[in-house]
């Protein structure tokens, strides 16, 4: 079987897979053909043009199987990119289920820790009920309508008689077996929702967007909780156990069988000085400082030469040494930022740079905390003939948009956290 994967700049790559190949396979094969360093946010992610939906393919799925339910009318394609947010509630659950919108069978204890409700989730026997308010799309109107919903092992239901939980005004919505979650990523440009925060459920094999059954929450924590119950109702251990093994799947395409293009241990990596005849070992901690700072600036000083037309170096302005990196997104904008760090995952500290649409001379830092997108502005300073950036009115200053990353990566400032993932344009 041949599967055609894309990355973030729309350049892809055929690849010839066997027909029991899952997404995580992929990955992996994808991360060893581009020496990619392999820390486990790599994700398969299918998205359907004409709707504007997408989803994280899980890491055991088929592929194959995933395209078998496309549909000729819809153009469906498959990304390859991080996401950071994959396993997260895994690590932070506390987050990822805000106390007004779970409740416990009468038998359990009130005052369950936050591991124990994943070990609930995770269980054959209980389950925690979610509920709450999401407006639901009518079947084959235009109109959206707001119910009472409630998540139970059974399925998704909604209240006929406002926040009534008696089974006679309790109406069944759907149920996840034979269907598969999608998240919207247009907000209401398509669907003409109430709000940004949609998501839906698509029968598999179904006949396009007519099946389509259509939710949104009225903010992102609510549709984070949905989507993350939904997730671990429909795959339980499975998931569990993508989480806590991410090596397992084909030998052939296993990176414990390959020896790794590059460390991604710290702890094995040594300060070297290679200014003598022979190499050496600095075990100075404080030497070994200052040579990685002057490495720094040597590098610095060496990405702001070109060389003009006769080959001589002509010194480039701080201006532009950022053009490369990969954080930086040139001209796109506001709504195109949003969606690229959604689809990488609301983990705190996902950020890009960018070009400011309303000033020119400006850039902004866009950055994912609190599961809710925050933008900075980079604001051009200049002092006594030099040009610095700010994010704090000139009380930090920074030569350049590389040097203010660097320092907002490893200190918080005046940010609600700091820069820990970019977001990135890769290439296949």
């Amino acid at each position: 079987q041949v599967i055609k994967v894309y990355s973030e700049d729309d350049t892809s790559r055929a690849l010839e897979v066997p027909s029991d190949i899952t997404a995580r396979d992929v990955c992996q094969l994808l991360i060893l053909k581009n020496h990619y360093v392999d820390d486990h946010s790599w994700t398969l992610f299918e998205q359907l043009t004409h709707t504007g939906l997408g989803r994280a393919i899980e890491d055991h799925e088929l592929v194959i199987e995933v395209q078998s339910n496309w549909v000729m009318e819809e153009e469906t394609k498959l990304y390859f990119r991080k996401n950071y947010a994959k396993y997260e509630f895994f690590k932070n659950p506390l987050s990822f289920f805000p106390d007004h919108m779970i409740s416990f069978p009468s038998e359990t204890n009130a005052a369950l820790s936050h591991s124990g409700i994943l070990q609930m989730f995770l269980s054959s026997s209980t389950y925690p009920e979610i509920h709450g308010y999401l407006h639901a799309k009518e079947q084959g109107k235009k109109s959206w309508k707001k119910l009472y919903f409630l998540l139970r092992r059974s399925g998704l239901y909604f209240s006929t008689k406002g926040t009534s939980k008696e089974p006679r005004h309790l109406q069944f919505f759907c149920e996840f077996s034979n269907s598969d979650m999608y998240m919207s990523l247009t907000g209401k440009k398509i669907s003409g929702a109430p709000t940004n925060y949609g998501f839906c459920f698509k029968p598999n094999k179904s006949g396009g967007t007519r099946d389509l059954k259509q939710l949104c929450a009225d903010d992102e924590q609510s549709r984070t909780c949905w989507m993350t119950a939904i997730r671990l109702l429909k795959y339980g251990m499975q998931l569990y156990q993508n989480y806590m093994q991410p090596y397992q799947g084909r030998s052939g395409c296993s990176p414990l069988n390959i020896t790794p293009m590059r460390s991604i241990s710290e702890n094995s990596l040594v300060a070297m000085d290679f200014s003598g005849q022979r190499s050496r070992i600095i075990e100075n901690p404080t030497e070994a400082l200052s040579v990685a700072v002057e490495e720094g600036l040597a590098w610095r000083r060496r990405g702001c030469l070109r060389l003009n037309s006769h080959g001589s170096p002509i010194a480039m302005s701080n201006m532009a040494i950022h053009r490369s990196q990969s954080w930086f997104h040139h001209k796109i904008s506001r709504e195109e930022a949003q969606r690229l760090i959604l689809q990488h995952g609301l983990v705190d500290g996902v950020f890009l740079v960018r070009d400011s649409q309303s000033n020119p001379k400006t850039f902004v830092l866009s950055l994912s905390h609190g599961l809710k997108i925050k933008h900075f502005q980079i604001v051009p300073l200049e002092d006594d003939g030099k040009l610095f950036y700010t994010l704090d009115d000139g009380h930090t200053r920074f030569t350049d948009l590389i040097q203010l990353v660097e320092f907002y990566q490893l200190n918080k400032g005046v940010l609600p956290c700091k820069l820990k993932h970019y977001c990135a344009r890769i290439a296949l």
